[in-house]
This record gives C-alpha cells, sequence and structure tokens, in this order.
C-alpha cells in the first residue's frame, strides 16, 4: 500500500505541475528533487537546451541557479579591492556567515510556502514575537522581564509553540477559511507586532541566560553554531523535499492544487503544515539573532523590515512567487549573495543614507540577470 501511495504522490506531482501549463507556466513538470521547472521557451537556458538537445531538468537547473554566480564574482571581486580582510576565515565566517543565518532559516520557512503558492507576511512578526515571549518569561524583573523567571529550556520550547500556533492560525484561516493570504498575513503582523511591543510596554529584555542565546552566540572552534545550524537546516529540507513522499507532494500542490488533489494528495493537510514550519524557522531565526545581541530588541523583526530581504533572498535564488518551483541551493545562494553585498557595504564605510539604494541595485541586477539565463522560472 506504501509503494502504492508513493507512486500516486510522485505521479499527482509530475500531473500537477505538468497542468500548470494551464496557469499560463509555460514550462515541463519539475524532477522528482524539487528543482525549478523547465521553461520551454523564453531565457538562456531554453536556447542552450534547445541548441545542445539537452533536456535533462537537473542539468537545466543547474544553469539556472548557475545564473548568480556572476554576480557573486563581480560581489567577490569589489570585497577584496575594498580591504584585505574581506577574504580572511574570520570575515566570511563569522562577519558574512554568523550575520546571514538568521535570515537563512526564516529564507527556508518562506520558500516553503512559496512553493505551495502562497506567501507569509508575518514571519517578521513571528522572528519577533517569539523569542520576545520566551525571554520575557525567563529573565528578571530588572532587566524587564515578567519575573516568572522560567527555565530557559522551557523558554525555548514556547518560542517554538507561539511559532507553531501563529502558523496553525495562518493556515487555518487561509486554507479552511479561504481569506486572503496577503490580507491575512498583513494583519497577523500587525496584531503580532502590538503584542510584541505591549507586552514588554516597549521595552528590551536583556541578560538572556547561556542556554537561551547558545544556538546565537555560540563558537565551534571558529564557526558559529547558528551557521553550522542554518546549513543543516537548508540540507534536511533540501534533502526532504527531493526524497520524502510529502516533500514532493509541496511542489504538486504548487502547480496545481486541483491535479494534486484528484492524485490523492491531502493539499488542506499539507498547506497548513507547511505554514507550521515556516513560522516554526522564524521563530528559531529570532532565536539566533536574539541570542547575537543577547537581547530581543522592540525593533526585531518587523521595524527591520526583515520580510523584504527574505523574499528578496528567496525569489533571486529561484524561489517562484506562483508556486511549485524553486530549490534549497537556490535559496542559499540568494541568502549568501544578500549577505556578502551587506559585508561589502559595510566594509568599503558606506555611508547609512546610501547602503539601502545600493542593496537594492544589487537585487535588481540579480533578477534582471537570473532572467535572462533562466527565463519564465526565475520572473515569477
Amino acid at each position: 500500500m506504501s509503494e502504492i501511495q508513493d507512486r500516486t504522490a510522485a505521479t499527482g506531482a509530475t500531473n500537477a505541475a505538468g497542468a500548470g501549463a494551464g496557469r499560463g507556466s509555460d514550462a515541463l513538470p519539475p524532477d522528482a528533487g524539487g528543482t525549478a521547472a523547465v521553461p520551454v521557451e523564453g531565457g538562456l537556458v531554453a536556447r542552450i537546451a534547445a541548441r545542445t538537445g539537452q533536456r535533462s531538468p537537473a542539468a537545466v537547473s543547474w544553469i539556472r541557479q548557475a545564473a548568480l554566480l556572476p554576480v557573486l564574482v563581480v560581489i567577490l571581486i569589489v570585497g577584496a579591492s575594498q580591504s584585505a580582510a574581506f577574504f580572511t576565515v574570520s570575515n566570511l565566517v563569522s562577519g558574512v556567515g554568523q550575520q546571514v543565518s538568521a535570515l537563512g532559516v526564516t529564507v527556508v520557512g518562506e520558500s516553503l510556502i512559496l512553493l505551495i503558492g502562497g506567501m507569509d507576511l508575518s514571519l517578521e512578526a513571528t522572528y519577533g514575537l517569539a523569542p520576545m515571549i520566551a525571554a520575557w518569561l525567563i529573565v528578571p524583573k530588572l532587566a524587564f522581564g515578567s519575573g516568572a523567571e522560567l527555565s530557559p529550556y522551557l523558554g525555548i520550547l514556547i518560542l517554538l509553540a507561539i511559532g507553531a500556533a501563529v502558523g496553525l492560525v495562518n493556515g487555518l484561516l487561509i486554507v479552511k477559511a479561504r481569506l486572503n493570504g496577503f490580507i491575512v498575513t498583513l494583519g497577523m503582523t500587525v496584531l503580532l507586532a502590538g503584542v510584541q511591543n505591549g507586552v514588554v510596554h516597549g521595552q528590551s529584555p536583556y541578560e538572556l541566560p547561556g542556554a537561551f542565546s547558545y544556538l546565537g552566540s555560540a563558537f565551534v572552534g571558529q564557526v558559529p553554531v547558528s551557521l553550522l545550524v542554518a546549513g543543516a537546516i537548508f540540507v534536511l529540507t533540501g534533502l526532504f523535499l527531493r526524497y520524502h513522499r510529502t516533500g514532493r507532494s509541496i511542489y504538486a500542490i504548487g502547480g496545481n492544487p486541483e491535479a494534486a488533489r484528484a492524485a490523492g494528495i491531502k493539499v488542506d493537510r499539507i498547506k497548513i503544515g507547511v505554514y507550521i514550519a515556516g513560522s516554526v524557522f522564524a521563530a528559531v531565526g529570532g532565536l539566533m539573532e536574539a541570542g547575537k545581541v543577547s537581547s530581543v530588541t522592540v525593533q526585531q523583526g518587523y521595524q527591520e523590515g526583515i520580510i523584504f530581504t527574505v523574499f528578496a533572498a528567496a525569489v533571486i535564488g529561484g524561489v517562484s512567487l506562483r508556486g511549485g518551483r524553486g530549490s534549497m541551493v537556490g535559496a542559499a545562494s540568494g541568502v549568501i549573495l544578500l549577505g556578502l553585498v551587506q559585508n561589502v557595504i559595510d566594509l568599503a564605510q558606506v555611508s547609512n543614507y546610501w547602503q539601502l539604494a545600493i542593496s537594492g541595485a544589487v537585487i535588481l541586477f540579480a533578477l534582471a540577470l537570473a532572467r535572462v539565463v533562466g527565463g519564465e522560472a526565475s520572473a515569477d
């Protein structure tokens, strides 16, 4: 029976992705690995495939993911010219790796939601609220806590529970109540931001216990624990999407939910589960950020506007806003690119007034290049 179900899910993934053409998606079905679909026309990737006769989805996906390599090379050259410290281990591992770890984990959560054809603006609020509530329950009153002074390990469990609860509410409202996902998650963002400020009366809990801040502050040799954990999350999520029946079903749902449902895939259950997973990842990212600075600021998440960077990293990495296409390799490359850009800006001591403009220009250039190389799939 299990073998039959596996075959049904795999068949549903292929049928659903293929049926995506009915939505205006000029693409062949994605491979079982969950890589981006192959465009039939448009884009350098398609032209290379047509000329060489190479139709392997894995090979074409590799070409598309390599679209960011020229941009990365340019950034590396600029970084090396700006500072001799750029290529040092401490800068690349700590200055870049530790800085993007929290962002990367949150990007994994948003990417999963994008793959099912959804979006979640409230991840930035969960990124701030979950560690805020946990820290408030852990630290003493003198450090702007509640006075409960719970165990930091219990605080971490509460943090994960908050993330799961937010994702569950979002999933139920969007999937079961069929409310607009953009409006639901926007409203949730405002609600959670208000709770985040109201609980601590605008204060920032500090003096976080070592166990609570470990994920964001500890090192194994010269390597940050947060970087190791973020890397493991990317790898495990990628393997899950490639080899697990539910992972393949996520692509099928994003390609065409009705075809996936007809193939026997439990569409609603998987969608809700993905919203829960996305919010939990955002909460973990918030825990990393809090541990790094040993405090949870009232600005963490929503006032930092992290959600725009999260979307940028995912889309630059080839995750489609229409659902059903993208990979963890691509998402990771988007995170690395943005991390390197910010590091170069910091080393070059660019004025704060110009940092956003430079970052935005790099993002637009990377997207344009990905469109030229990858065709429609990169532009969704």
